[in-house]
């Protein structure tokens, strides 16, 4: 966050980090670095202006609402997704899951949850992406429950230009139904200066993603059946927001009758949804440390 200390300070987007660039982009003679609303940062008083009460804490930053985490339940409303071999739809599933999970995390108090769908209905892929960045969201987690010959077991995916594995590969084409390219307001600096930073911002997100996969296969193992390899990656459409740490969670395969009938279980869910809420609590106690470090480096000197 920007603690306001000066050239020491840092913009941040999302917690992402950016003080250096930007810091040595303001410095260049007539550089404006500031979104396409707003030249200032966010927070700051106007050019000139001092602010009443300057020295004293202000209250409103001690009060920052608890980090956001956005569910998407997978497929929905004309989209069945996956169909078990006793009829079991992979939406129906997905939805169950992401339900359980939000109320296990708010139980936590310690984040807010939306979800991209809180009933039968068909969000375009693009759009569940759009939730989570236009409330800039800390973490996006998608549930899912597909079909894959011989495949059983849950398995985390995150975002790779290149597939991992023929497996992977192909749970990607089937989710991608869609795509859309979403657009990122980024300082009004030049282009080039706009490919560096989104390499900054994108390689940041990619960082968060796999530990939040990470601690995602940890606490899942030992929990439920696991796929082999558990951690895999590939172009999921859902991953691909640059400045949203995301995982995608395969519950487990509806082709597989044992993993059907466990999925079609409540108490199976909500082990799941236990093993997910934890890996969830425990990335984002992650990020605020490493937030908290960042702040107290700027306010050093």
């Amino acid at each position: 966050m920007d603690r306001g200390n000066g050239k020491r300070g840092a913009l941040t987007r999302r917690g992402f980090m950016l003080p250096a660039v930007l810091l040595a982009l303001a410095a260049l003679p007539g550089m404006a670095v500031a979104g396409p609303q707003d030249r200032r940062v966010p927070g700051a008083a106007p050019p000139g202006a001092r602010s009443r009460g300057a020295g004293r804490p202000n209250p409103a930053r001690r009060a920052a609402p608890p980090p956001l985490v956005v569910i998407d339940a997978g497929h929905g409303g004309r989209d069945p997704g996956a169909i078990g071999r006793g009829g079991t739809q992979e939406k129906r599933i997905t939805l169950a899951a992401a339900l359980e999970l939000k109320r296990q995390l708010e139980r936590s108090g310690r984040c807010r949850v939306v979800l991209t769908r809180s009933r039968d209905v068909f969000v375009p892929l693009g759009a569940r992406v759009d939730i989570a960045r236009r409330r800039e969201a800390a973490l996006f987690l998608s549930l899912h429950a597909d079909s894959a010959p011989g495949a059983r077991g849950a398995s985390v995916y995150t975002l790779a230009e290149t597939a991992s594995d023929a497996l992977a590969a192909g749970l990607a084409r089937r989710e991608n139904l869609a795509d859309r390219a979403g657009g990122l307001a980024l300082p009004s600096v030049p282009p080039e200066v706009q490919r560096i930073l989104l390499s900054l911002m994108r390689r940041e997100t990619r960082t968060g993603s796999e530990r939040l996969a990470r601690l995602a296969v940890a606490a899942l193992d030992g929990e439920v059946d696991l796929l082999p390899n558990t951690h895999r990656r590939a172009g999921f459409v859902v991953l691909k927001a640059p400045d949203v740490p995301a995982a995608l969670v395969e519950m487990g395969f509806l082709s597989h009758p044992a993993d059907e009938a466990a999925l079609n279980r409540p108490a199976h869910r909500a082990k799941v949804a236990s093993a997910l809420a934890e890996a969830v609590l425990g990335y984002l106690a992650t990020r605020r440390a490493v937030a908290t470090q960042h702040g107290a480096t700027d306010g050093a000197g």
